[in-house]
């Protein structure tokens, strides 16, 4: 079979550790570098044959020539807040089957807040929220500590250790920061004070499974900092050279807390209709009850244990290697379009 692969590549990796970090870093800190391209390149010549499609580069000639019987979807976009359904749409226009979710669903997954209020609607709990383009916000009804965060970015792009406010001051610079330098609305959230989890699901409808939970531990982060998964955690503090013991998978919850996790992840997967794969970040309130932070439904898959990607490491806890995690979505992909 010819398998496409469509991907964004980054380019210009400053040094491991740089701080802080360059605008066109942070910019690309979706996308993927050579050596997991490769990897993924890698694994599905094992079975069949490859056409690497450079997402930057007339994607849309580069799929009309080869006309692969199926694509490996893993491209971010690069602007605007449908980017992630860029490709899918190309895809689609082409009548070439594909991995992952669709144009749709990637595009309000992307936007925080349609993605919670279509939660919200169907009773899954979501912390309280409002949005704001600019000045003269007022935080009406929401509780201080708050988080704000560009509305259309993924992989902690624009969480910084100070975007947890506490005070209306702190408010209105951190959402002046974001608008500014994003030149998009800001997400303004009620912080969960609890536990912060990661869950990975695979397969479509009834099939679909939860992986082993991955939690994200603070307490491995540098003295002084605040609990949230930021960017400089993600992408400064966190390198594969030296990694932060910031993730236990599985997690250490009890039953009952295990299966309402699972329960909401699942109804988020299905109500949002993702396909395939999917990777949705919770937090416990006070109370130890979970809420959707939100869905990422084209998860990053860095092939190197030591990279601290989620997606693979739940899938290592579950016994499958990352060579069989690769063969596996593009497995569920192909059996959803009834390709044997």
């Amino acid at each position: 079979m010819r398998v496409g692969l469509t991907y964004n590549l980054k380019h210009g990796e400053p040094e491991e550790g740089q701080d802080p970090p360059s605008t066109n870093r942070e910019a690309q800190a979706e996308w993927d570098d050579q050596s997991t391209i490769d990897a993924v390149i890698t694994v599905l010549r094992e079975r069949h044959e490859v056409v690497p499609i450079d997402a930057a580069e007339d994607p849309f000639n580069a799929l009309r020539q080869s006309r692969p019987d199926i694509v490996f979807n893993i491209a971010e976009g690069a602007n605007g807040p449908c980017r992630e359904g860029h490709i899918p749409s190309i895809l689609e226009y082409l009548n070439i089957p594909y991995t992952a979710s669709d144009p749709l669903t990637l595009s309000l997954c992307l936007d925080k807040s349609r993605a919670k209020e279509i939660l919200g609607y169907h009773n899954l709990p979501t912390p309280r929220f409002q949005v704001s383009a600019g000045d003269g916000f007022k935080p009406n009804g929401l509780r201080f500590p708050l988080m704000v965060k560009p509305l259309f970015e993924g992989s902690s792009i624009g969480i910084r250790d100070d975007s947890l406010v506490a005070n209306p001051d702190d408010l209105a610079r951190r959402i002046s920061w974001v608008t500014e330098r994003f030149r998009q609305p800001a997400l303004i959230e009620e912080f969960l004070a609890g536990r912060e989890f990661t869950v990975a699901i695979l397969g479509n409808g009834e099939d679909a499974r939860v992986l082993p939970i991955v939690e994200i531990r603070f307490d491995s982060l540098p003295a002084g900092v605040n609990p949230i998964y930021s960017y400089e955690a993600k992408w400064i503090w966190d390198q594969s050279s030296n990694p932060l013991q910031i993730f236990e998978c599985p997690a250490r919850i009890d039953a009952g807390l295990r299966a309402e996790i699972e329960r909401i992840c699942l109804g988020a997967y299905r109500t949002m209709r993702c396909r395939d794969w999917c990777r949705i970040d919770v937090r416990l309130d006070g109370g130890n009850r979970p809420h959707i932070l939100e869905l990422n439904p084209l998860p990053g898959i860095l092939p190197r244990p030591e990279d601290n990607s989620c997606l693979p490491k739940a899938a290592r806890a579950a016994g499958m290697s990352y060579n069989e995690l690769i063969n596996k979505v593009l497995d569920i992909a192909c059996r959803r379009y009834g390709m044997h």
